[in-house]
C-alpha cells in the first residue's frame, strides 16, 4: 500500500499545456525521511511498474532542511520532455529512495492552448553555463494569472508565518518583562529585610548608648559624693556633655540621611514615620533626662554642704574614685567603638541606597526598552496587516479579472459551437457540390466520346462526298465545272463550321479541366479544414 501519509501532492491541475513547464508542488511531513535519491515522475493511468514512467525530475527540498520537519517546495518539468496533447490521462507519482511509491496525484491531461485564447509572453533567463541568453515563453494568460495568484497565495502564508511570529516574539518579551519584574520585586523586599536589619541593629545601638549614658550618670551621682575632685569630675561632665551633644548632632544626621533614604522609598513611608515618631519620644525622653539633670545638681548643692561632714570618708571614697575613672575611661572606649559602628552603619545604608538608585534606574531603561520594542512590535504588526488587506483587495482584482476572462472565455465556447455547426454544414453542402461535380465529369466524358464519334462519322461522310464528287467532275463537262467549284466552296464552309465547333469544343473543354483541377486542389484543402478540430 501507498504512505500516502508522508508526502502530498498540492494544487494539482485537470489539464496543463505542453507548451510550458509544469510545476509540481507537494508537501513533505515530519514524519518523511527525504533522500536526495527521492524522485517524482509522470505515468500514464494503469500503470503496474515504477520503471513505466513518461519522465521524471529528482525530488528537491530548500536550502536548511532538517530532517523531522514537515516542509512543501515544487519540482519542475520542462516542456520538452512532456507528452503531446492528447485524451489519454497521466499523475504524478512520488518514489523514495528504496523504489517505494510514497504518494500519487490525481489523474489530469495534456490538451493544446486555444487559437482564441489570450496568450502571453514571458521572458526567463538562462543560467551562465548556457551563455546568459533569454528564453521567450509563450504561456495562456489563464495559467499566468494562475501562478500569479499561487504566488500570490505564497507570500501571503509568509507574512502570516511572520506575523505569528512577531506575536510570539512580543509574548516572550512579555513574559521575559514580567519575570524580570518578579525578580526586580524579589530582590527589593530582600532590600527591604536589610533596611529593617540594619534600623533594628541601630536601635540596639542606640539603646545601649543610652545604656552607656546611664552608666555615666551613676559615676557623676557617685562623683556628687566627693567634694576634692568636683571641680575635675564637672569638667569631665561638660566634656561628656559635649560629646552627647556631638553624639546627638551625629545621630540628627544619620535621621536626616534617614529621612532622604525614606523619601527615595515611597511604599516605606510610613515605617519611616514611625521611627521618626519614635526618634522625637526619644528626644522627650532625653529632655526629661536633662530636667532630672537639673535636679540632680540642685541635689549636689546639698550634697556639698554634707561633704564638709564627710571628710573623714573622703581617702576612701579618693580610691573609688580612681576605680571610677578606670571604668570611665573604658566607657569612653566603648563610646568610641559605638561611634564607629553608627558611621559604618551609615555607610552601609548609603552604599543599599545607591544600589536600590541604580536598580531604580535599570529598571526604569528597561521599561522604555520593553515599550519601545513593543511599539516597534505594534507598527510592524499594522504594517503586516495593511500588507495583508493590499493582497487581499488585488486577490479579489484578480478574482474578479478572471471570473470576467471564464465569462468570455464561455462566449468563444459559444462561438466555437456555432462555427462548428456551419462548418458541418458546409462540409455537406461541399460533399453534395462533389457528387454533382463528379456526375457532370461522368456525363461530360459521355458527351466526348459521343463528339469523338460524330467526327469519325462526319470524316467517313465527308470522303464519300469527295469521292462522288470526283467522279461526277470526269463524267460532266466543262460547264459543270462551275458547279463543282460550287459544292466544293460549300463542302469548305462545312468544313470550316466543323473546325470552328470543334475550336469552341475544346476550349469549353479546357476551361472546364481547368475548373475541374482547381476543384481537385481546393476540395481536399477544404475537407482538411472541415475534418480539424475547431479549438
Amino acid at each position: 500500500m501507498d504512505k500516502q501519509s508522508t508526502v502530498v501532492f498540492r494544487n494539482v491541475g485537470q489539464l496543463y499545456f505542453p507548451q510550458t513547464r509544469v510545476e509540481c508542488h507537494y508537501s513533505l511531513s515530519s514524519a518523511h525521511q527525504w533522500s536526495s535519491s527521492d524522485w517524482i515522475g509522470i505515468f500514464e493511468m494503469g500503470w503496474s511498474s515504477v520503471k513505466q514512467y513518461y519522465t521524471y525530475t529528482w525530488a528537491l527540498v530548500p536550502e536548511g532542511y532538517t530532517e523531522g520537519t514537515s516542509v512543501d517546495y515544487c519540482a519542475l518539468f520542462q516542456a520538452f520532455y512532456l507528452p503531446r496533447p492528447s485524451t489519454v490521462e497521466y499523475q504524478f507519482v512520488y518514489v523514495d529512495k528504496m523504489g517505494e511509491v510514497r504518494a500519487r496525484s490525481r489523474p489530469f491531461t495534456f490538451c493544446a492552448p486555444k487559437p482564441l485564447e489570450e496568450l502571453e509572453t514571458l521572458k526567463e533567463e538562462q543560467d551562465e553555463e548556457d551563455g546568459g541568453e533569454e528564453l521567450l515563453l509563450v504561456i495562456p494568460r489563464a495559467q499566468l494569472l494562475q501562478s500569479r495568484l499561487e504566488e500570490c497565495l505564497k507570500k501571503q502564508a509568509d507574512l502570516q508565518r511572520a506575523l505569528d511570529a512577531a506575536k510570539k516574539e512580543t509574548e516572550n518579551e512579555k513574559e521575559d518583562s514580567k519575570k524580570a519584574r518578579m525578580d526586580w520585586e524579589c530582590e527589593r523586599e530582600a532590600m527591604k529585610a536589610e533596611i529593617t536589619e540594619l534600623r533594628d541593629n541601630l536601635t540596639h545601638d542606640r539603646e545601649m548608648l543610652k545604656n552607656m549614658e546611664g552608666k555615666h550618670k551613676d559615676v557623676r551621682y557617685n562623683q556628687e559624693n566627693l567634694n576634692s575632685e568636683l571641680s575635675k569630675l564637672m569638667a569631665e561632665k561638660a566634656e561628656s556633655q559635649q560629646q552627647i551633644k556631638d553624639l546627638e548632632e551625629e545621630i540628627r544626621v544619620l535621621t536626616e540621611r534617614e529621612e532622604e533614604g525614606n523619601n527615595e522609598l515611597e511604599r516605606l513611608k510610613e515605617r519611616v514615620k514611625k521611627m521618626s515618631s519614635q526618634m522625637k519620644h526619644n528626644e522627650e525622653k532625653r529632655k526629661s533626662l536633662q530636667v532630672e539633670n537639673e535636679a540632680a545638681l540642685a541635689e549636689e548643692r546639698g550634697l556639698q554642704e554634707r561633704l564638709e561632714a564627710s571628710e573623714h570618708v573622703a581617702e576612701s571614697l579618693r580610691r573609688e574614685l580612681r576605680d571610677m575613672g578606670t571604668r570611665q575611661g573604658q566607657t569612653h572606649t566603648e563610646l568610641h567603638q559605638a561611634r564607629l559602628q553608627v558611621a559604618q552603619l551609615t555607610l552601609l545604608l548609603s552604599e543599599e541606597n545607591l544600589v536600590l538608585r541604580e536598580e531604580r534606574a535599570n529598571w526604569a531603561l528597561e521599561r522604555e526598552a520593553y515599550k519601545h520594542a513593543a511599539e516597534g512590535d505594534k507598527k510592524k504588526f499594522q504594517d503586516l496587516s495593511c500588507e495583508a488587506h493590499r493582497k487581499e483587495e488585488w486577490l479579489q482584482e484578480e478574482r474578479m479579472e478572471r471570473e470576467k476572462l471564464e465569462v468570455e472565455l464561455g462566449k468563444e465556447k459559444d462561438y466555437n459551437k456555432v462555427l462548428l455547426r456551419e462548418l458541418q454544414e458546409l462540409k455537406a453542402s461541399l460533399r453534395k457540390i462533389q457528387k454533382e461535380r463528379e456526375e457532370e465529369q461522368l456525363n461530360k466524358q459521355d458527351l466526348m466520346s459521343y463528339i469523338h464519334q460524330l467526327e469519325q462519322r462526319l470524316e467517313t461522310v465527308a470522303e464519300t462526298r469527295s469521292n462522288t464528287i470526283v467522279s461526277t467532275c470526269t463524267s460532266s463537262d466543262s460547264s459543270s465545272e462551275d458547279d463543282q467549284d460550287a459544292s466544293s466552296a460549300s463542302l469548305r464552309l462545312a468544313c470550316q463550321d466543323s473546325q470552328d465547333e470543334k475550336r469552341q469544343d475544346w476550349e469549353t473543354r479546357a476551361d472546364e479541366g481547368k475548373q475541374l483541377i482547381l476543384k481537385d486542389l481546393v476540395n481536399p484543402v477544404l475537407s482538411d479544414l472541415a475534418e480539424a478540430p475547431m479549438w
